[in-house]
C-alpha cells in the first residue's frame, strides 16, 4: 500500500469517526438519550450506526472528554448532567446552539464575549504587527465584498472577529477563535434577523479597525463594546419574546 492510500484511508477514519461523534452528540443534546431513554450499549451502538468497536470507542472517549459522558467498568456508560458538560467546547456549544436553539444560552455567551471582546481589541490595538492588522482589513475588505454579494456575510463577520482575538499576541486569546467561531454562527443570524437586515453593519466594524490600526487601545474597547452590546440587546429581546426558532 502506498504511502497515499494510507493517509487517504486515515482520513476517511478520522471523518467517519467524527461523523459519528457528531451524531452521537447531538443525540444527547437534544435529549434522545436521558434518563427515559439510557445510552445504549457499546454492541447496540455498532449494529445501529454501522461502526467497529475501535471507532465506537474512540467517539464515546471524545464525548467523555466533553463532558457528556462517563463511562466505567463492568458499569456502562451515561449521560453527565448538563451542568458537567464543557460549553467552552466548539462542538458542544454548537450542538447546543444549532440543534436545541436556545437564545438564553447565546445570550449567555454573549456575556461572556462582552467580558473577552473588547479587552482584545484593545490588546490588538496595543501589540498588533503588521502582519495581524493586515489580516484585519483583508477580513474588513470581505465585509465589505459581502454587501456587493461577493463574499460570504457570515464567514467575513466571523472572520473579523477571530482576526482581533489573534492580533492580540495573546496565545490564551487566541484559542478562543473556535469557540467565537461556534457562538457567532448561531448569533448573528439572531441579531441581523432582529435587526431586518442581512449583514452586519461594516461601518461599525471599521471603527474597531481603524482605531486598532491607528493604537487607540481605548477607542477599540469601546467600539467593539458597542458591537457587542447591540447584538446583546437583540439576544435579550429574543429571549425577552421566547423566541426559540431562528
Amino acid at each position: 500500500m502506498s504511502g497515499n492510500e494510507r493517509g487517504l484511508r486515515a482520513e476517511s477514519g478520522r471523518n467517519f469517526t467524527y461523523g459519528i461523534l457528531q451524531q452521537l452528540g447531538v443525540d444527547i443534546v437534544t435529549g434522545t438519550y436521558g434518563h427515559a431513554n439510557p445510552f445504549p450499549t457499546e454492541a447496540e451502538l455498532c449494529k445501529r450506526l454501522g461502526a467497529s468497536r475501535s471507532v465506537l470507542r474512540e467517539a464515546v472517549k471524545m464525548l467523555t472528554a466533553k463532558g457528556l459522558l462517563k463511562a466505567r467498568p463492568r458499569q456502562g456508560t451515561w449521560i453527565e448532567p448538563e451542568r458537567n458538560w464543557n460549553l467552552l467546547d466548539p462542538d458542544v456549544l454548537r450542538w447546543l446552539l444549532e440543534r436545541k436553539f436556545s437564545p438564553s444560552l447565546l445570550l449567555e455567551f454573549t456575556q461572556v464575549r462582552l467580558a473577552i471582546e473588547p479587552v482584545a481589541a484593545s490588546l490588538a490595538a496595543r501589540h498588533a504587527d503588521d502582519k495581524a492588522k493586515a489580516a484585519i482589513q483583508a477580513a474588513l475588505r470581505r465585509m465589505q465584498a459581502a454587501e456587493l454579494g461577493d463574499d460570504d456575510p457570515l464567514t467575513s463577520d466571523i472572520a473579523f472577529h477571530v482576526a482581533v482575538l489573534e492580533a492580540t499576541g495573546n496565545r490564551f486569546y487566541a484559542q478562543l477563535r473556535d469557540i467565537i467561531d461556534a457562538a457567532l454562527r448561531t448569533s448573528i443570524r439572531l441579531t441581523n434577523r432582529r435587526k431586518g437586515v442581512r449583514l452586519a453593519s461594516v461601518a461599525d466594524h471599521q471603527k474597531v479597525a481603524d482605531a486598532i490600526a491607528a493604537g487607540d487601545a481605548d477607542g477599540a474597547a469601546i467600539a467593539m463594546r458597542h458591537l457587542i452590546v447591540e447584538a446583546m440587546t437583540l439576544i435579550e429581546s429574543a429571549v425577552n419574546k421566547g423566541d426559540e426558532g431562528e
